[in-house]
């Protein structure tokens, strides 16, 4: 992977609360594309799963994926650019095997990488945090680095999807570029590596599906 700095991107001031929410150049407040799909989402299910496990259990499981999803994408982002990374701590060494898993089996997919935790926004509209915008397999593309607890179906992971397509449109709208292209790339605890791509009628479909649930996110709080 290959660093090539064709792109100005800005660095954004985040303000974490109830919302996270983004401070572009121009002054404006944005929500983050997390934050869109987060208060838009039915959260039956993890309800129920929170009741089934007790909140106790929930909440150490949430915590340990946060940490090792923290700790992967310094990995990847200290290799892009050239840097050492050594966590020894049992996460960071649990960490550093999903994400040599990850760059072994896609590595040689991406070539040119354009950065690595890019700020992003869609002027009037929402802003956030893209995990790398490269070339992979030939074409301008989102990319999102994701650790699991165990192997994901493509149906589980919408979310994921609708965020890769919100990214590009963003970079798209900032850059006057033509992404129409994401793939999630994906370790579980046991080094699964999976590989979600959204392209063409997908793609279309999911950048859509976040506009719509941008519309109700903004009607939420008015």
């Amino acid at each position: 992977m290959q660093l090539v700095k064709k792109y100005n991107y800005a660095e954004l001031k985040r303000q974490d609360g109830d919302s996270r929410l983004y401070l572009t150049p121009d002054g404006e407040s944005l929500p983050s594309v997390t934050t869109v799909l987060n208060k838009t989402k039915d959260k039956s299910f993890l309800k129920q799963w929170r009741a089934k496990v007790g909140e106790a259990a929930a909440e150490k499981i949430i915590s340990d994926a946060g940490k090792i999803g923290t700790a992967l994408h310094l990995y990847i982002e200290r290799l892009v650019n050239e840097e050492k990374y050594l966590d020894l701590t049992d996460i960071g060494i649990q960490a550093e095997k999903m994400a040599k898993k990850i760059i072994e089996e896609a590595g040689a997919d991406i070539t040119e990488v354009y950065g690595s935790e890019v700020h992003l926004y869609y002027p009037n509209k929402y802003a956030g945090t893209a995990d790398m915008i490269a070339m992979y397999k030939g074409k301008p593309t989102i990319i999102d680095f994701k650790q699991t607890n165990r192997p994901k179906k493509r149906e589980w992971i919408q979310d994921y999807l609708m965020q890769l397509a919100a990214y590009a449109q963003a970079h798209n709208a900032l850059f006057n570029t033509e992404i129409e292209q994401g793939v999630v790339l994906m370790c579980s605890r046991d080094l699964t590596f999976q590989r979600f791509e959204l392209t063409g009628e997908k793609f279309t479909r999911a950048s859509d599906a976040f506009m719509k649930k941008l519309d109700l996110y903004n009607q939420s709080i008015l």
